[in-house]
């Protein structure tokens, strides 16, 4: 791969996009790196989370890579958006904790990569913002529909109609980001919150990434019966087992993801 790079580490996957003369800037064969490392993860016994950053101070990913983009017909840019669609939907359903750390610049495709993520956590110097209708488009890797359920339509609409960036406070303050760091500090703070999660027991992490992502679909007596399947099917686990058994002797848990 000559865009992005990885490290295994602990159970941990660092992946980072590394295009730093750019910016971190999201071009297809970038696009297609990112789904074949989460592609080979999924069902990879030693990654248990995975925490996605861009390489340099700068940028997180400072969008789409527009001398590529400017070449779009109707027709392949209808498919370039479903096809970021569905990569960014495959990181959404990874059944395993995904962390960005957002490292500067979040805009456009690397809002909308970060918005994929099920955790957001942002350095200080973080911008983030989808700014597609200064270019004459509107965000077409699912920014709209995301960022409307996350924030409501109104706040949804005010980023994406003025294309607005914003800094990590700001961020944070509406619930888009989930902590705000010192710059020094983001990745051991996403670390730091992947270990907790993996602490966890993995059946049930994938369980609640499922009701909380298929339930947000669905009308909420919908939700809540996929609720129910998901928690008496947990019951049938060894690790439930493990987890009331622990707690009972007033232990920690030692789950197997069985």
């Amino acid at each position: 791969m000559q865009n992005v790079r990885t490290e295994l580490r602990d159970g941990i996957l660092f992946l980072t996009i590394d295009r730093p003369k750019v910016l971190n800037a999201l071009n297809a064969a970038t696009v297609e790196e990112i789904f074949h490392v989460f592609s080979t993860a999924h069902d990879d016994v030693t990654v248990k989370a995975v925490i996605v950053t861009g390489a340099g101070e700068k940028a997180f990913v400072a969008g789409a890579d527009i001398n590529e983009l400017a070449q779009k017909t109707p027709v392949t840019g209808k498919e370039t958006s479903e096809r970021g669609q569905f990569i960014l939907a495959f990181i959404e359903k990874f059944p395993k904790p995904v962390i960005a750390a957002i490292n500067g610049f979040a805009l456009g495709g690397g809002c909308e990569l970060a918005l994929a993520c099920h955790i957001r956590i942002a350095s200080d110097k973080a911008q983030i913002g989808l700014p597609e209708v200064t270019l004459g488009i509107i965000p077409g890797y699912g920014g709209t529909q995301r960022m409307a359920r996350l924030l409501g339509s109104a706040k949804a609409l005010e980023l994406i109609c003025t294309g607005d960036r914003i800094g990590a406070a700001e961020a944070e303050r509406i619930g888009l980001v989930n902590k705000v760091v010192p710059a020094d500090q983001l990745v051991a703070a996403a670390e730091e919150m992947a270990r907790k999660i993996m602490s966890r027991g993995p059946l049930a992490i994938r369980a609640a990434i499922e009701a909380v992502n298929r339930g947000s679909e669905m009308p909420i007596r919908e939700g809540e019966f996929l609720e129910a399947t998901l928690f008496g099917l947990l019951c049938a686990s060894e690790d439930t087992k493990e987890g009331m058994k622990a707690f009972l002797e007033k232990r920690p848990a030692n789950f197997k993801g069985k």
